[in-house]
């Protein structure tokens, strides 16, 4: 395996920057993943690293050595397509066992990597049967299965498990997580699923228009976004976020939006009368609980997310989700107090976390 450096990767179609400036590196045996919303340049990046595009501007390393000269092929990278681009009219051992022959990989060598991939991946009653007789999750880990037997220095994944319906997707993505650790394997995996990336990646990068906003594992860029992007884009429900400005009252700074303040206690900013934006993640509100911050919330409806329950309402003139127990009974129209834990407000000013 190899570790994977990125140095000022710039990259245009046209009048359209698709990257700008991207530095990045991958630890060898690293799991990696690149999440950011549809046309943020991930799929750009990773066909640059495999060597199917130029880029315009910077550099590429595998193991702090350049290979921006060198086609895909000398590369030894292996990559995994979203549509999977299984051969048709070959057998699941055919499918695997192409690239090594293409490269004359000795007949027997070929036969023990086939079998022991195929273990791995627990597909060795597949190995005569077509990519038509198999089901998607088949051949999904057939696609995999193509790049691990080649044991290349660098696995790039693009949206392998789009394809997939959710059930299947997150049953995958378990053996992917698992697969990972077997291997050991350096792997960057695309996605615009905050749920992979936060379940899959050691680190995870979030990009959106061609920049790279912020890297970190994934309980940092929860806990500590460094941006409203991030802090917007991760979490599910989305984090509140409210635009306001910073006082301060009886010695304490105080945020007021658009109709309620929040006393806001040990921090220190100086940043008075400034224009700045507040979020508060809703589980991080608590119904009648505790009496740190205490504000009050016209309820407008409830919701149900498999074990969890939203409350949806109006704190003065904003929109608020809150995470409530799922024996909480609430109608449109009652009148619910909430607390909030100073400790998990989030504060940006001009858009960066302060």
């Amino acid at each position: 395996m190899a570790s994977l450096t990125l140095k000022g990767l710039t990259k245009r179609f046209g009048r359209t920057t698709a990257l700008s400036c991207v530095n990045l590196h991958v630890k060898d045996g690293e799991f990696c993943v690149l999440l950011g919303p549809s046309g943020c340049g991930k799929s750009t990046l990773l066909n640059i690293v495999a060597g199917l595009l130029p880029q315009d501007e910077g550099t590429v390393l595998l193991d702090s050595q350049p290979v921006d000269s060198l086609s895909p092929r000398d590369r030894d990278v292996a990559m995994v397509f979203q549509s999977y681009a299984l051969y048709p009219h070959m057998t699941v051992a055919e499918n695997l066992s192409f690239g090594l022959r293409m490269r004359g990989v000795p007949k027997a060598t070929i036969r023990e990597r086939v079998l022991e991939t195929a273990r791995l991946l627990g597909i060795e009653d597949l190995l005569e049967q077509k990519p038509s007789r198999l089901s998607g999750g088949e051949q999904q880990r057939v696609a995999m299965g193509r790049a691990l037997v080649r044991r290349p220095r660098l696995f790039l994944l693009d949206e392998p498990l789009s394809n997939l319906d959710a059930r299947l997707r997150d049953s995958v993505r378990l053996e992917l997580k698992r697969l990972h650790r077997q291997i050991q394997g350096t792997i960057v995996y695309v996605t615009h699923d905050q749920v992979e990336a936060m379940t899959l990646g050691d680190k995870v990068v979030v990009m959106c228009d061609g920049k790279v906003h912020q890297v970190g594992s994934p309980e940092t860029i929860y806990s500590q976004p460094v941006d409203t992007f991030v802090a917007s884009f991760i979490g599910s429900p989305e984090m509140n976020l409210y635009k306001g400005r910073l006082i301060r009252k009886d010695g304490c700074p105080h945020f007021v939006g658009s109709g309620f303040s929040l006393k806001i206690e040990g921090v220190q900013l100086d940043l008075d009368g400034c224009e700045v934006e507040v979020g508060i993640r809703p589980e991080d509100i608590r119904i009648g609980q505790g009496v740190s911050v205490a504000l009050q919330v016209k309820v407008e409806m409830t919701s149900y997310v498999g074990s969890e329950k939203y409350m949806h309402g109006r704190l003065g003139q904003e929109s608020v989700t809150v995470r409530v127990p799922r024996e909480a009974d609430f109608r449109a129209g009652d009148i619910a107090p909430l607390s909030i834990n100073p400790d998990r407000v989030h504060i940006f000013h001009e858009g960066r976390r302060i």
